[in-house]
């Protein structure tokens, strides 16, 4: 019998090598494993030399396939400017890396909420459909394209490819859009924000599948449009790439460190936490409790840090490649991630947690009780959600954490079921609904 054609996959996405941080982990990763599943995939991004990314990671350009071509485009951004009149970086999402705004930052947000819809990653549009209209009319042909955002803007070029020439169109939304928990800090006047709604279910309407990484997620779009084929929406969560963590894990043996990798701020709540963690540092002297975080922390959180008395005993490292990130989760007793305090927060669930469950590691959990990203911890024995002021759960857990400690430091759990969310397994996935589309 011979072998089926291979689907050729154009994916459009602005978050690639060298970008880093967890918004480029999932195409990365879906790229890297396509192609066992008989899948030629196609990468059109933007040119690293004008890209405006919050965070660089040089080190994941080696995860691209050698054989995978990568189009880089040139784009049209307003963050020159942005930098040149704060003096800051690029925003993180959700403003995480900016503290208190200014009035001139919250003039500025007002700016970007209005002037630039969805996002000012849109002056991208124009130079990505222009590369793609060169690849077309040099004969090239794609069975189907994936726009991967944010930016939601991102979602426009494949809404135009489909006008120009209908191709079939996977619409992968990495995070929700107009209900994203910093929505209101944007300022949208009724006008932006009617045409950002209607923008966003154009989307969520024209596209053939839209992809998903939460069940909540799903419910979410779902509810803004009820008669849409509920068979559409389909979900595939970030993940973890096995390669990733062939080092064997090494937990400390002179202390109990509670490692958190990744941004955080004082959106996620974990004040209660870090009482707990103090108090229980001095119920159980004989124990040394030690914090780490690596990555983005908040000024005010680091002074959350400090009123509990807890930075004698805490770490702070800058962001680090990829690859080192996942070293820091090895070499921890615990780990600790958060799910901000924000309305509709049930469906959030950071990329970080599937590579959290591959270090094997128990991990503490501040969130809402009954979440998506409580079943899946408890799905896979890893822990459970610690609701923000829940004192009494957070000791009890910390306190097991010690006896436990007392008995072993390895603290590592058994191999959990999360095998299902390996990456190439959700490749896979992504293949299969890509294949339903053109009828194979």
């Amino acid at each position: 019998m011979p072998t089926p054609r291979p689907l050729r996959l154009l994916v459009i996405t602005y978050y690639w090598p060298p970008s880093g941080g967890a918004g480029v982990q999932r195409c990365l990763k879906f790229v890297k494993h396509l192609g066992h599943f008989n899948v030629v995939p196609t990468v059109v991004t933007v040119d690293a030399a004008q890209a405006t990314y919050p965070v660089r990671d040089e080190s994941l350009l080696a995860e691209v396939p050698a054989g995978v071509r990568v189009v880089r485009t040139k784009t049209s951004e307003p963050f020159e400017s942005y930098q040149k009149l704060t003096g800051r970086a690029v925003p993180y999402g959700g403003f995480a890396n900016e503290g208190k705004p200014g009035r001139l930052q919250e003039a500025l947000r007002f700016v970007r909420g209005n002037l630039f819809i969805p996002d000012p990653r849109r002056g991208w549009n124009r130079h990505a459909l222009a590369a793609v209209e060169r690849l077309l009319a040099a004969g090239e042909t794609f069975d189907a394209v994936l726009t991967s955002s944010p930016p939601h803007s991102t979602q426009l070029i494949g809404l135009e490819l489909q006008r120009r020439h209908g191709l079939r169109w996977l619409a992968d939304l990495r995070d929700p859009w107009t209900d994203i928990y910093y929505y209101h800090d944007l300022h949208h006047t009724p006008l932006a924000a009617w045409l950002d709604a209607r923008y966003e279910r154009q989307v969520l309407t024209r596209a053939d599948a839209v992809l998903v990484t939460s069940p909540e997620t799903k419910r979410l779009f779902r509810a803004k449009l009820p008669a849409l084929p509920a068979a559409k929406f389909h979900v595939l969560p970030n993940g973890y790439d096995e390669s990733d963590f062939r080092t064997p894990s090494q937990p400390p043996t002179d202390c109990l460190r509670i490692t958190h990798t990744g941004t955080i701020t004082e959106l996620y709540r974990i004040g209660r936490l870090l009482e707990a963690v103090a108090a229980c540092a001095a119920r159980h002297p004989d124990v040394p409790l030690r914090l780490r975080f690596v990555g983005q922390v908040s000024a005010e959180l680091r002074g959350q840090i400090a009123q509990a008395g807890l930075l004698p005993v805490t770490e702070f490292l800058a962001f680090v490649p990829h690859a080192q990130s996942v070293k820091f989760l090895l070499s921890a007793s615990a780990l600790l991630m958060a799910i901000p305090d924000v309305p509709r927060n049930d469906g959030i669930l950071p990329g970080k947690v599937f590579e959290y469950l591959a270090a094997n590691k128990p991990i503490l959990c501040v969130g809402p009780a009954g979440s998506d990203a409580d079943q899946l911890l408890r799905e896979c024995g890893a822990g459970q959600a610690l609701p923000y002021q829940d004192a009494a759960l957070m000791r009890e857990t910390l306190d097991a954490l010690v006896a436990r400690w007392r008995i072993n430091p390895n603290l590592d759990l058994p191999a959990a079921s999360h095998q299902r969310y390996s990456r190439r397994a959700l490749a896979g996935e992504l293949a299969k609904v890509a294949l339903e589309l053109q009828g194979i």
